[in-house]
């Protein structure tokens, strides 16, 4: 009989205990769960979005850019290249049209560096109007090849004969590249990611 009321006794006792037990770890169990679950969202929150992190470096690309084409300045070329035209399509403006736009292009990349293209073509990484017409350069700056998509792009065309007529009458980079965001902006939904011209010095 003593035995018997020793071992109920103890079997009591250790069930009192693990009960404790348990009840104390129930609530550091579900804080280190709490921790956990916060955990990927505190990190997330503090690192940027992809978007975010790609932004300044296109940015900065662009404006490296654009520096590097404006750093040539007006540019007369004694020989470009042949204009990429081509025989079963008739581009969306006069061949004369075209032309001009290409060779301004070609010869002013001090202004077309600075002003945006609207038909998309940033998608295919253009970084402004300039990048619409001239493909690559050589180290004195001479065009070496066309990008053949100014060819049969209305937009492109537009935008730098808009501008080389607003250059021809003497207007500066700032106010021609004012002029084409304000006229091109409201129609198209996008732009290139091209710098704003530096300021004016007096």
């Amino acid at each position: 009989m003593i035995l018997g009321a020793i071992a109920v006794g103890l079997l009591v006792v250790g069930g009192f205990t693990f009960w404790r037990g348990n009840d104390a770890a129930e609530p550091a169990a579900s804080a280190a769960a709490a921790a956990v679950s916060t955990a990927p969202a505190a990190a997330s929150a503090a690192q940027p979005s992809a978007a975010e992190a790609t932004a300044a470096p296109d940015d900065q690309a662009a404006e490296t850019a654009a520096g590097a084409a404006a750093a040539l300045g007006p540019h007369k070329q004694e020989h470009l290249p042949p204009l990429p035209f081509r025989g079963n399509a008739p581009p969306p403006r006069s061949p004369e049209v075209v032309t001009a736009a290409y060779q301004f292009a070609a010869e002013h990349p001090e202004i077309l560096s600075y002003v945006p293209c609207f038909c998309g073509c940033e998608h295919g990484g253009h970084r402004g109007n300039e990048d619409c017409f001239v493909a690559a350069r050589d180290a004195k700056g001479d065009v070496v090849a066309w990008d053949e998509h100014g060819i049969e792009c209305a937009v492109c065309i537009d935008v730098a004969n808009r501008s080389r007529q607003m250059y021809a009458s003497g207007a500066s980079v700032r106010d021609i590249r004012a002029a084409i965001d304000k006229e091109f902006a409201p129609k198209f939904p996008s732009q290139t990611p091209t710098p704003k011209p530096p300021a004016q010095k007096h």
